[in-house]
């Protein structure tokens, strides 16, 4: 789509709000080969602000206009966002019949505004009730936001000062699903890598520890992730493990969670979760996905539903404490009837958390190039999506974090729901940006977090990047400088 805009507004949130309509759409400069257009422009005067668009969708056109007083305390850009959401969806809406359930929601946080309203004071219901007002969300996902907010909100409250988290990514899988964007990360010749990344990745957490001890920071969780973490054997675990229990205890480190993802029932055995038990992990994923074995192979999942079950068994009886298990509502190939019963498999194994994501097209995934699979309405995605929400929370679970990606079928969402007193805490404070992240590994981001008063949520965030792939990680001689922002940063948190 090629889109013109005239005045002070990011072109990013114009194709935000496109994209709600329009998931996976691409952008470009000419109208060459492309029959879709949209102009914007922004008209400013005292006081107010006005929007005005013009869209053509193949032989389709309309006009829609907004106007909005600059209210006290509101800014001009946030009254040019409120009128730039507005125009586009009562455009699209009118053009197509449909509204998404998020509504004006772009962005992936979407318990961020409700969270400031319950910090000022509000109950979950007035927080809902501004979100149905003013970004025309749906009662239920504005209520679903509000709750979310609350429950992450008590949790936060309980952390220490000057606390962090710590990532570490083992970045290989077994295979690629087709869903995956990361494709390299599963050749031969990366997983060949995997002695010389694992060294190299001990010095680093050894490393990144003292940093963590001179800067005087209380690590609250530590996620080990990927790629698929538990693709290293029982011995290489071992060694990891070994290496983040001594830099624990360099820095009298006691984690409230400690985190291994097993994402993968494939490479889980009785060997490998006893070697994490023994070193203190408390939480691990086992993640089937789907429990259909016809959609499990059209996704290129190397494992079949009985696979899964046999590693659920496995962990159970491993003795970690808190089990977590996903699903993927509206992948290709399933229907209402399998997720549904997928979501009743689940429940009947009554692990601590379960994930229900939305499927989200991955643009370099081998799915995406066989195909389109965009779709404005979602398919069958809202209607499982709602079925799972019901079925969960009869069965005991609360929604405890969720956030939301670029391309996901009928603009949706991930939810995190938990039995009381079982939530993740990593994931709510790495989604909500609650302190800083200490990110060791390739492809790993470390993220400093500190309070400001001179930007608009209250946060100031710098990020850190390490390389992407393994290859590029073990010639990489930039870390000292993550290291060294790590004992320098102002954490004013």
């Amino acid at each position: 789509m090629k889109v013109e805009i005239k005045g002070d507004i990011k072109p990013y949130y114009v194709q935000s709000l496109i994209m709600l309509f329009f998931p996976g759409e691409k952008f470009s400069e000419s109208e060459i080969g492309d029959d879709r257009k949209l102009s914007l422009e922004v008209i400013e005067s005292e006081g107010s602000v006005t929007v005005n668009v013009f869209s053509r969708v193949g032989d389709r056109e309309g006009r829609s206009s907004y106007e909005k007083a600059i209210e006290k305390g509101m800014t001009k850009e946030r009254a040019i966002k409120l009128c730039a959401g507005e125009a586009i969806y009562s455009l699209y809406g009118e053009m197509f019949g449909f509204y998404p359930e998020w509504g004006l929601m772009v962005g992936v946080r979407p318990t961020k505004l409700p969270a400031v309203l319950l910090r000022e004071g509000k109950s979950v219901k007035e927080a809902a009730e501004m979100l149905m007002r003013d970004f025309h969300v749906s009662e239920k996902k504005a209520f679903l936001a509000s709750s979310t907010a609350k429950c992450e909100l008590d949790l936060i409250e309980k952390l220490p000062k000057r606390s962090c988290s710590l990532y570490v990514s083992i970045p290989f899988c077994p295979s690629r699903c087709s869903y995956c964007s990361f494709i390299s990360y599963a050749t031969n010749r990366l997983l060949s890598l995997i002695p010389d990344y694992l060294e190299r990745l001990v010095r680093d957490l050894d490393a990144a520890f003292d940093a963590i001890r001179d800067a005087k920071l209380n690590i609250s969780t530590v996620y080990i992730g990927g790629g698929t973490p538990t693709t290293l054997s029982a011995s290489q675990l071992d060694v990891l493990l070994t290496a983040i229990n001594r830099g624990l205890e360099k820095c009298s480190a006691d984690p409230l969670e400690f985190t291994l993802e097993a994402g993968r029932p494939d490479t889980v055995t009785a060997e490998k979760l006893a070697v994490a038990y023994s070193h203190g992990v408390n939480r691990i994923s086992v993640n089937p996905q789907t429990t259909s074995d016809s959609v499990l192979s059209s996704i290129g999942r190397s494992h079949t539903a009985a696979d899964f079950f046999a590693a659920y068994d496995i962990a159970k009886k491993s003795g970690i404490k808190y089990i977590n298990t996903d699903l993927i509502a509206g992948l290709p190939g399933d229907t209402v009837e399998s997720f549904q019963k997928s979501v009743r498999d689940v429940i009947a194994l009554d692990p601590e958390n379960i994930t229900v994501h939305t499927f989200s097209v991955k643009k370099a995934s081998e799915l995406c190039l066989k195909g389109d699979l965009f779709s404005r309405e979602g398919g069958i995605a809202p209607s499982c999506v709602d079925f799972a929400a019901q079925s969960v929370e009869k069965a005991g679970y609360h929604p405890y974090y969720m956030y939301r990606q670029k391309n996901m079928v009928g603009s949706l969402e991930n939810v995190g729901y938990a039995k009381e007193g079982a939530d993740g805490l990593y994931n709510i404070f790495m989604m909500e940006e609650i302190h800083s992240i200490i990110a060791v590994g390739a492809g790993a981001v470390t993220k400093f977090v500190c309070h400001s008063d001179e930007s608009e949520d209250g946060l100031y965030i710098e990020r850190c990047f390490a390389p992407k792939y393994p290859y590029e990680y073990l010639e990489w001689d930039g870390y000292a400088d993550t290291l060294n922002k790590i004992r320098t940063f102002d954490y004013n948190i």
